[in-house]
């Protein structure tokens, strides 16, 4: 079964643009893993600011991947239909290999961070319910009662 240039071209640039959204969508999800560690870092040492920071970044992140991700599922498969997987790219198949183990890097990191995260709010609750207010019991001046004059002279 020969394949004509026009068909082979197809293949060729399918090829690079798949290449491309996968190496795209590595490097976000390197750049996910950094903000990951980041933030673990930031929860360490109570850092809300920088936490919330984090939190953004890493949202924003979710979303490009999420977006990339549409793309690159019909690019393989179209990939995968148009070269009747008979000749699998190993560029290709590495890049997925290291996707794997970024994503797999993500959620062990993600994991961490939620743990760190459980620990400092248990840590927190049971510092609030610890807490005293040492007014609980004391009169507030301005509960007390005053004496009031019951009687009232009046001179002409």
């Amino acid at each position: 079964m020969e394949i004509t240039q026009k068909e082979l071209d197809e293949r060729v640039a399918l090829l690079h643009r798949l290449k491309t959204l996968l190496e795209q969508q590595r490097n976000k999800f390197r750049e996910y893993l950094n903000i990951l560690e980041k933030q673990q870092d930031s929860i360490s040492k109570e850092d809300p600011e920088s936490l919330i920071a984090h939190t953004e970044l890493e949202q924003q992140i979710v979303r490009n991947i999420a977006n990339l991700q549409k793309v690159i599922v019909p690019m393989s498969k179209m990939y995968k239909n148009s070269d009747n997987g008979k000749n699998p790219a190993t560029e290709i198949q590495n890049l997925q290999k290291d996707l794997n183990d970024l994503q797999n890097k993500v959620l062990k990191q993600n994991q961490i961070n939620r743990d760190l995260l459980r620990v400092h709010i248990d840590s927190i609750k049971s510092q609030i319910q610890n807490f005293r207010n040492p007014y609980k019991n004391a009169n507030s001046v301005y509960a007390q009662t005053q004496p009031v004059a019951q009687l009232v002279q009046v001179e002409a």
